[in-house]
């Protein structure tokens, strides 16, 4: 029999579910899916959907991952009615899939952000990733990319052995440097390594991808099946481990320049475990890169103002750019 207080906090909890899915229906979903808008709206209002999803721990319960989990176990992507019938049906399926699975965005498309950052660094590279989900960015230098400038020619940019499969298109301003990285050595690690070549692994980094979102779901399978056919090591570790980082690199051949990259990882990190990784990667000397929100953390060496909705590239904090999230767009600062 339950007690008084599991029984409050149990309330409490499909409260905060229903909160958690209005927010989301209302801020999130309608720019990019009106579908996951549809199905989040229908959970806020829906006691029976938020006392199910309740169950889930409340680091699991975000929405994005919560629908990937019911689409890869075969809920249709139809109205809300009928989603909420296969929910229930199949709760306990859906309630121990999420409780062992996270959020991890693996998008190529940031590599765009990414290699004008690359091109600033002396090569050859040993390039490390933390966070790494299956190591699709780990590989900016398998894809071909098309920068369209607005008062300077496009740029064409393919590995030597041509076009890649995966070709990134993004909108770029600035004079910033762009060529293909030289890269020796990689290596990726994550908390729960992913694997292009294992089928759930690639039904799941499949399933991430929001209903609508085509270009980028055929973006993601053209990457794996390029990081099947090339494979990418990537480490089971904790980014909040302070060992992680110096004994991954302790692998890396001589002569290399060693860069971390950490793109979109920190928001998911507590603060603490944010300082320690950013503090690890600095005591091995590596050049750190990475994608971040402003408040991710206050290592900045100058003012930085991206404006909503966009992220700041950096090397060892110092701003070189302003850039959508996934690195559709890039604004290269000057000086």
């Amino acid at each position: 029999m339950m007690t008084p207080t599991a029984d409050n906090g149990r309330m409490d909890a499909v409260a905060e579910v229903a909160d958690r899915y209005r927010r989301f229906a209302v801020a999130e979903a309608p720019s990019r899916s009106s579908l996951y808008a549809e199905w989040a709206a229908g959970v806020a209002d829906d006691v029976d959907v938020c006392h199910v999803l309740a169950r889930i721990p409340a680091s699991r319960r975000q929405p994005p991952l919560v629908f990937a989990v019911t689409r890869m176990l075969g809920a249709p992507e139809q109205a809300f009615s009928r989603w909420r019938d296969w929910l229930l049906e199949h709760a306990d399926a859906v309630v121990a899939e999420t409780s062992r699975r996270s959020l991890q965005t693996n998008e190529p498309l940031r590599c765009a952000a990414l290699l004008p950052a690359l091109a600033t660094i002396p090569g050859p590279i040993g390039f490390l990733e933390v966070g790494a989900s299956a190591g699709l960015c780990l590989q900016p230098d398998r894809y071909s990319y098309r920068y369209r400038r607005p008062d300077h020619p496009d740029v064409r940019l393919d590995p030597p052995s041509g076009m890649s499969p995966v070709v990134l298109d993004a909108n770029i301003t600035g004079d910033a440097p762009l060529r293909l990285p030289e890269i020796r050595w990689r290596m990726g690690a994550d908390l729960t390594p992913m694997s292009a070549g294992d089928p759930d692994d690639r039904a799941f980094l499949m399933a991430l991808v929001w209903p609508g979102e085509r270009g980028r779901a055929q973006r993601i399978e053209a990457a794996l099946d390029l990081a099947r056919r090339e494979p990418i090591e990537v480490a089971s570790g904790d980014a909040s481990d302070p060992d992680l980082v110096p004994r991954l690199l302790s692998g890396m051949p001589d002569g290399l320049t060693p860069v971390v990259s950490t793109l979109g990882l920190l928001p998911h990190l507590p603060r603490a475990a944010r300082e320690r990784l950013i503090g690890a990667i600095a005591d091995t000397g590596a050049i750190w890169v990475s994608l971040d929100p402003l408040q991710a953390h206050d290592r900045w060496t100058a003012p930085v103002d991206p404006g909503a909705g966009r992220f700041v590239l950096h090397r060892d904090g110092a701003p070189l750019a302003y850039a959508d999230p996934l690195g559709a767009s890039l604004e290269w600062l000057t000086g």
